[in-house]
């Protein structure tokens, strides 16, 4: 799964201001002919990816070449079952990437049009902000 090797700080804060507005950086097709466009703002996990990835792999028969455009930076803290008010933050339990609208997650390249809207609508699925399917040639 993904995650960062070091970081500066172990814990961050919160901040919903990251997912706020949309995207400016990351919105055009980089590397591949289709793309994952999301349209609506969230945070998706590592697992999550990892989920998508997996998904659209399987579909293209392991065929074709999938590139993830985003990377899970910010560390989520969670407190134990039961623990009282107080005693402090919690301890990291996974790592999020932030969305905001516009942003390509997957780009694909090497399968014909129908294979990748439906690997991608597969991929969509598991993630927890809507998404659409982005045609390079079109644009």
């Amino acid at each position: 799964m993904l995650q960062p090797k070091k970081q500066k700080y172990r814990k961050a804060q919160r901040g919903r201001s990251d997912t706020k507005g949309i995207s400016y950086r990351g919105t055009q097709l980089s590397f591949g002919t289709y793309g994952l466009k999301a349209i609506s703002s969230g945070e998706i996990s590592a697992r999550q990816i990892e989920a998508a990835r997996r998904c659209m792999s399987r579909y293209v028969e392991r065929g074709g070449k999938i590139w993830i455009n985003i990377f899970p930076h910010k560390p989520l803290t969670k407190k134990a079952a039961e623990v009282p008010m107080g005693s402090g933050k919690g301890s990291p339990e996974l790592f999020v990437c932030p969305i905001k609208p516009g942003r390509i997650i997957f780009e694909m390249e090497g399968v014909d049009l129908k294979t990748a809207k439906e690997a991608m609508r597969l991929a969509g699925h598991k993630l927890p902000v809507v998404c659409k399917f982005v045609n390079g040639n079109d644009l």
